[in-house]
C-alpha cells in the first residue's frame, strides 16, 4: 500500500491526516506513506515528529485583505503544482487522500488528471469551494455531518466521522491524573480554555481580561493561548496574582490529560475540536472564529447547539458575554449533565479506521 495524504495548516487538518496514516499502517505493516503540505506551515513540523515523510509546496491561501501577497498566489499555484506532479510521479501511489488546506487542492487536482485514485475527508459541516471542486473527480467524499448531499454527488458520500488522536477518542486517564499532571486542585471546578492549535486572539483577550474573575470564585484555569499570545497571558497572570488559579501553556500536547481535568471546555468551534468533545463529552461554550470560510465554524456550533450539546457565544461579544456565560453553566450541574448526555450522543468511534476501510474497497477494485 502507497499512500499520499495532504494537507494542513492547522492542528484541525494535521491530527486527522496523521490518524489516518496511523490507522493505514495499522492495516499494512509495509505501507508506505508521504505527506504533501505548505511550505511554513505547522504539518512541516508535526508530521515528521509522528515519523512520517512530508514534501513541501510553496502554496499560499488569498489575503482577506488587500496585499501585495496576493500577487504571487497563482504563480505559487502553478510552481506547486508542477513540483507536486513530479512527486506524485515518482512514488506513484496507490490512492491520494485530501484532509483540507493549502496543499490539498493541488495535490488532488493534480493526481486525479494524472489517474490517480483519491479520496476526500470533510471535517465541516459546510465545505469550502475547494473540497466542492475537489469531489467532482474524487471516487469518495467521507463526511463528519448529515446533509452534505447538498454540496457533494449523493452517490460518493460516506458517513464516516472525523478522525482524532487515539489518546482523545479512548481516555484512560482520570480527573485526579490530569488535575496532576498540570499542577491543579482535583477538588475545585476546572475550565480548560482552547483556541485550536494557533491559539485564538479573542479568546485569550476575553480570558486576560477577566483574570480576577479565577481568583474571586476560586474556579482553576486551563489555559492554552498558542505560542503568539503566550507571553502576554503569562504576564499577565503574574501581574494579576492568580498564578495559583489559572496555568498557562503555549500548546498542550496531553491533550488527553487536559480534557480529563476539565469540567467544562471553552473552544473555537474547527470541525475536530467538535469532534473530540463529542467523544469526551464535555460541557462547552463554544465560540466560533470569523475568520473562517462561509462562517463555517458558526454552522458547525450550531449543529451542536440545536441538539442541546453545547453553549455558544458570538466572537464580537464574547469579551462582554463569555465569562458570564461560563459562570453560568459552572453553577448548574443540571445543565453540565444534560449537555453531557447530549454531546456524548455525537460522538463517532473508529473513523480512521472507516476511512481506511473506504481507502481499501478503492484500491481493491482498480487493482
Amino acid at each position: 500500500m502507497k499512500a499520499i495524504i495532504s494537507g494542513g495548516g492547522s492542528g484541525g487538518h494535521i491530527f486527522p491526516a496523521i490518524a489516518i496514516a496511523n490507522a493505514i499502517k495499522a492495516r499494512w505493516d509495509d505501507a508506505n506513506i508521504l505527506f504533501i503540505g505548505a511550505e511554513g506551515r505547522m504539518e512541516m513540523e508535526k508530521v515528521p515528529a509522528a515519523g512520517y515523510e512530508i514534501k513541501a509546496l510553496p502554496i499560499a491561501g488569498l489575503q482577506r485583505r488587500l496585499t501585495l501577497k496576493n500577487l504571487a498566489v497563482p504563480f505559487k499555484m502553478m510552481r506547486s503544482q508542477c513540483l507536486v506532479r513530479r512527486i506524485i510521479k515518482n512514488f506513484d501511489p496507490d490512492i491520494v487522500v485530501g484532509v483540507g488546506g493549502y496543499a490539498s487542492a493541488p495535490t488532488l487536482k493534480t493526481a486525479a488528471r494524472m489517474g490517480y485514485k483519491t479520496i476526500l475527508q470533510e471535517q465541516n459541516s459546510f465545505p469550502g469551494l475547494t473540497n466542492k471542486m475537489l469531489s467532482k473527480k474524487a471516487q469518495k467524499i467521507c463526511v463528519a455531518y448529515d446533509g452534505l448531499e447538498k454540496y457533494f454527488p449523493k452517490d460518493k458520500i460516506v458517513f464516516t466521522g472525523n478522525p482524532v488522536r487515539k489518546d482523545i477518542e479512548y481516555i484512560s486517564a482520570s480527573r485526579e491524573e490530569g488535575c496532576r499532571h498540570f499542577g491543579l486542585d482535583p477538588n475545585k471546578k476546572v475550565v480548560l480554555s482552547v483556541g485550536g492549535s494557533l491559539g485564538a486572539k479573542s479568546i485569550n483577550q476575553m480570558i486576560m481580561n477577566h483574570l480576577v474573575y479565577f481568583r474571586e470564585k476560586d474556579v482553576q484555569l486551563l489555559w492554552q493561548t498558542g505560542k503568539w499570545m503566550y507571553e502576554d497571558a503569562a504576564n499577565a497572570t503574574k501581574k494579576s496574582g492568580v498564578d495559583e488559579w489559572v496555568k498557562v501553556h503555549p500548546f498542550i500536547s496531553r491533550m488527553d490529560l487536559a480534557y480529563a481535568a476539565a469540567d467544562v471546555v471553552i473552544s473555537r468551534a474547527g470541525a475536530i475540536a467538535i469532534s473530540e468533545l463529542c467523544l469526551v463529552g464535555k460541557p462547552s461554550i463554544l465560540i466560533p472564529s470569523p475568520n473562517v470560510a462561509e462562517d463555517h465554524q458558526t454552522k458547525n456550533a450550531m449543529a451542536l447547539v440545536g441538539k442541546g450539546a453545547a453553549m455558544m457565544v458570538r466572537d464580537d461579544i464574547c469579551n462582554e458575554t463569555g465569562i458570564a456565560t461560563m459562570d453560568e453553566l459552572l453553577s448548574s450541574t443540571d445543565k453540565q449533565h444534560k449537555m453531557h448526555e447530549a454531546i456524548t450522543k455525537l460522538g463517532m468511534h473508529n473513523a480512521a479506521d472507516v476511512i481506511v476501510d473506504e481507502i481499501e474497497k478503492i484500491v481493491a477494485k482498480h487493482e
